[in-house]
C-alpha cells in the first residue's frame, strides 16, 4: 500500500488512525510517507535531532504483522529529545551529552509505543529547553524563529512530517512554538503526564504536553497517556459557552500585531454568540511573573549542579547565567515565590468560578525574525506557575502573514472539557477569519 506524501503531511491523526483501522494504508507506507516528507523538508526546516528510519518502518512493520490497532496504532510520533529514548541518543539539546544513550524509556515513550504508536525519532529541542536555540527553523517562513524549547516539534507538526510530537513546558515551551507554528499543543495541568525518564530543570514547573494539528489530535494522545477509550470530543455551541477575556498584566509586552489578532479574536467569539466576561487579574498577580521566573532559577540551579560543576565550559551564556541567578536566590525568596503561587491559585480558581475557560494571548505576536532566540514566553509564565491546563489555538495571522494563536486556560483536572472549548473557537476564528485583517 502507498500514501501520497502530500496527502498524508495534511492528514491529522485521528484520520490517519481511523484509515488504517479500516485497512485503507497500512503502518509500514504511512512511515514511509513521514519519511519522505522529512527528507523532502529537513534540509531547510532541521527539526530532528536524530532519525530512526530503519527503526520506524521495523516498527511499522511489526505493527502491521500484529494486527492489534491500539488507541495510536500506526500513527507516527516525535519526541523532544529531552525525553528518555533506550533506542536512540538523547541529547538534551547539549554537547554534554553528546551521544548519550538511556538505559530505558521514558513512561511516556513507552506508553504510546504501547498503544501502537511509531517513534520517527527526536525533535530538536533548546539546550535543556531553556533558551540556547537549535538550527531549527519555523516552517511558515525559514527566516523566523519556530519558538522554543519545542522547537523541532512545532515545526515537525506544522510542516507535515509528523502528525503529533511530544513537547514540555516550564515557561511557555508549548503554548509559544505553536502559537508562532500555527498549531495546537496541549499543556495539561501539573502533574495530569508523568515526567519519569524526562529530564528535569524546574520540578515544581516541568509539564509534559504535544503538539498536533487539531483538539480532536491532542484528545487522542491524552486517551491514549491515560489509557482511557477516545471518543472524539463534542464541540459545544457557540451561546453555550462562557469565557473570560483576560488581557493579564503582561499586556504590554504585546506587538501591534498580536494586539491587533487579540482583539479580532475576541470580535470574532463574542460575534458567534459566546457569552463574554472581561477577567482583570488583581494587582497582587502583578507578582506572579517573578515568581515564576524565581522558581525556575533556583530549581533550575539545583537541577544542574552536576553540569555546572563538571562542564561550565560547555554551557552557554544564558543558561550561565540562570544557574547563577539561581545559586544566588535565597530559599527565602524561593519558599516565598511558591506561596505566591498558592495564593495565585486561590485567586485564579475564585476569578474563574462561571466560566468554562479564560481567553488570553499565548505569545506577544508573530514569530520574531532570525533562529538566534526562540522569542519571550511571558504569556505563558503565569499559566505555568499555577499548574493550569493550557491549549494553543491557531487561526490568527499577523501583519507579516505569520501565524498568532490564542491561548485557552482551564480548570484543574477538566483538560477534555477545556479541549472542546478549544475545538469551538477554532471553528469560529477559520470560519470568520475570511473577512478580517491579519488573520487566515
Amino acid at each position: 500500500m502507498n500514501i501520497d506524501t502530500n496527502g498524508y503531511s495534511r492528514m491529522t491523526a485521528v484520520a490517519l488512525r481511523q484509515a488504517l483501522a479500516r485497512g485503507e494504508v497500512n503502518a509500514e507506507a504511512v512511515a514511509r510517507a513521514a519519511l519522505e516528507r522529512i527528507a523532502e523538508r529537513e534540509p531547510q526546516i532541521h527539526a530532528w535531532q536524530h532519525l530512526d528510519a530503519k527503526g520506524a518502518l521495523a516498527a511499522a512493520r511489526a505493527f502491521d504483522a500484529r494486527g492489534r490497532p491500539g488507541l495510536l496504532g500506526g500513527v507516527p510520533v516525535g519526541v523532544k529529545d529531552i525525553i528518555a529514548t533506550a533506542d536512540l541518543p538523547t541529547r538534551y539539546g547539549s554537547p554534554i551529552y553528546e551521544g548519550f544513550r538511556p538505559a530505558a524509556d521514558a513512561r511516556c515513550v513507552a506508553t504510546v509505543r504501547a498503544a501502537g504508536a511509531v517513534v520517527i525519532g527526536k525533535t530538536v529541542t533548546t539546550e535543556f529547553a531553556y533558551f540556547q536555540p537549535g538550527p531549527t527553523a519555523n516552517p511558515r517562513n525559514p527566516a523566523h524563529t519556530p519558538g522554543g524549547s519545542s522547537s523541532g516539534s512545532a515545526a515537525a507538526v506544522a510542516d507535515g512530517m509528523v502528525p503529533i510530537a511530544f513537547g514540555t513546558q516550564t515557561a511557555g515551551s508549548l503554548i509559544r512554538p505553536a502559537s508562532y507554528c500555527g498549531v495546537f499543543a496541549l499543556k495539561p495541568g501539573f502533574g495530569a503526564a508523568s515526567m519519569e525518564g524526562i529530564k528535569p530543570f524546574s520540578p515544581s514547573l516541568d509539564t509534559l504536553g504535544w503538539l498536533a494539528r487539531s483538539a480532536d489530535d491532542l484528545e487522542l494522545m491524552r486517551c491514549a497517556m491515560e489509557g482511557t477509550p477516545f471518543v472524539p470530543l463534542q464541540r459545544p455551541a457557540p451561546n453555550a459557552l462562557r469565557l473570560g477575556v483576560c488581557r493579564t498584566h503582561e499586556w504590554p509586552s504585546a506587538d501591534a500585531g498580536g494586539i491587533a489578532a487579540f482583539g479580532q479574536a475576541v470580535m470574532l467569539v463574542g460575534a458567534a454568540g459566546t457569552s463574554l466576561r472581561d477577567v482583570a487579574l488583581p494587582a497582587a498577580a502583578a507578582g506572579l511573573l517573578n515568581a515564576q521566573k524565581t522558581v525556575m532559577a533556583y530549581e533550575a540551579a539545583r537541577q544542574l549542579d552536576v553540569e555546572w560543576r563538571l562542564h561550565p565550559q560547555q554551557l552557554s551564556a544564558a543558561l550561565h547565567g540562570l544557574l547563577q541567578n539561581g545559586r544566588d536566590c535565597s530559599e527565602a525568596d524561593y519558599r516565598q515565590a511558591l506561596a505566591q503561587a498558592g495564593e495565585g491559585r486561590r485567586t485564579v480558581g475564585a476569578l474563574m468560578q462561571g466560566l468554562d475557560a479564560l481567553l488570553v494571548p499565548a505569545a506577544p505576536g508573530e514569530a520574531p525574525v532570525g533562529l538566534t532566540a526562540t522569542g519571550d514566553p511571558v504569556f505563558s509564565r503565569v499559566w505555568t506557575l499555577l499548574g493550569l491546563p493550557c491549549v494553543n489555538v491557531p487561526g490568527l495571522h499577523g501583519p507579516q502573514g505569520l501565524p498568532i494563536g490564542v491561548q485557552l486556560v482551564g480548570h484543574p483536572q477538566r483538560e477534555r472539557d477545556l479541549l472542546a472549548v478549544a475545538a469551538r473557537v477554532h471553528h469560529i476564528l477559520s470560519n470568520g477569519s475570511q473577512d478580517a485583517p491579519y488573520l487566515a
